[in-house]
């Protein structure tokens, strides 16, 4: 990795050693990230041990949706006013390379694995960028109603573009990202030949083209708590969202709803420190990186929601959820039962192709 500005770092880096004192840290942390259960598993593992240890008073904020946007705006205006931001990896490598996101050594800034491993080697090649610290690798994937489906459940992707097979509503996400690949792929697109053609107009077009066949039987969704609501409600037969939002409706909610593993896209979610912090601020956010990201706090995420933590060292210490009993292992996207055909999610090529794919997205819905 390229550390070169962390040498300008180097007084918070200090601040970030184990002997810090209080007093040189903020009393307060804003935390952003993408509420509903997935919040409430960073609440339980992170936010409430750290204020308990540290007596930091944790403000949450759940607007990581649209974490790049806002945090642009604060940049330009001045005024950073998160402190630590949960953000996807294409989002992350973005806020990095326009130096809107601090960048983070794992040498002094990450904690060592229990045996001594350093964060570098545990975190492995999930460290995708200078300025993202991992906590997850999760999916998104479709629910659906099992009451609405009829005799057949749908076992491939490809039913999400069957309104014949299956009539009704279908919940997709208000971007491009995932529902590009999944349209690409279900009108005879290779898996490893996708990426090659969203790169063009004609394979943003065709993508869309494709979404185009189902348009009038989408409801679109902005956060992740819509999907499970919907599904709950049964106003969509199916619908996309987080392997762990769908966890919480199935077996906490008891919901009349099943997992669509297919195709299921493999992305990655971490932590971001903006850049600009006072160096009070700066220095409370890199403690609570080191503890919330050791070995033991990302397994604890893993009693409360079913992603599989982003460090080698936690996947053995992953157990039963906290307050149901059920082992988590099987509900783990990871889990090769459910991995038998996933599609993984190009971070490098979102990061360079987000813009404008989003500008076409967001026209071809306006029409």
């Amino acid at each position: 990795m390229n550390f070169k500005s962390l040498s300008a770092l180097a007084v918070t880096t200090a601040l970030c050693a184990p002997s810090v004192f209080a007093a040189d840290m903020a009393d307060e942390l804003t935390i952003v990230s993408w509420g509903g259960a997935y919040s409430k598993s960073q609440l339980r593992a992170y936010h409430e041990p750290y204020s308990e240890k540290t007596g930091t008073n944790i403000i949450n904020d759940d607007s990581s949706a649209e974490a790049v946007a806002k945090l642009r705006a604060m940049n330009e205006a001045g005024n950073i006013t998160w402190d630590v931001v949960d953000v996807v990896a294409a989002d992350a490598i973005r806020l990095c390379d326009e130096g809107l996101a601090m960048e983070i050594d794992p040498a002094t800034m990450l904690a060592a694995a229990p045996d001594g491993t350093s964060a570098a080697d545990d975190f492995g090649d999930l460290l995708v960028s200078e300025c993202f610290i991992p906590q997850i690798v999760y999916s998104t994937t479709f629910g659906y109603r099992t009451d609405l489906v009829g005799d057949t459940a749908p076992t491939d992707i490809c039913a999400v573009f069957d309104l014949e097979a299956y009539p009704g509503k279908r919940a997709l996400e208000k971007r491009p990202i995932n529902n590009m690949e999944w349209a690409l792929l279900c009108d005879g697109v290779a898996k490893a030949d996708v990426y090659d053609v969203l790169a063009t107009p004609e394979g943003q077009d065709k993508a869309l083209a494709k979404l185009d066949t189902i348009k009038d039987s989408v409801v679109w969704w902005s956060a992740g708590a819509d999907t499970p609501q919907l599904l709950a409600d049964g106003e969509v037969i199916m619908g996309s969202t987080y392997n762990g939002r769908l966890f919480s409706v199935i077996e906490e909610q008891k919901q009349p709803v099943a997992m669509l593993w297919d195709a299921q896209v493999f992305d990655l979610d971490g932590w971001i420190i903006p850049a600009g912090l006072s160096p009070e601020r700066q220095a409370r956010a890199l403690d609570y990186i080191m503890f919330a990201t050791d070995t033991q706090r990302l397994a604890d995420q893993a009693k409360y929601i079913s992603y599989g933590p982003a460090r080698a060292s936690s996947a053995p210490l992953v157990g039963k959820h906290a307050d149901m009993g059920i082992e988590m292992a099987p509900h783990m996207p990871t889990d090769p039962e459910n991995a038998k055909n996933t599609f993984l999610y190009n971070y490098e090529f979102w990061a360079d192709y987000r813009d404008d794919i989003d500008a076409k997205f967001q026209a071809w819905l306006a029409k």
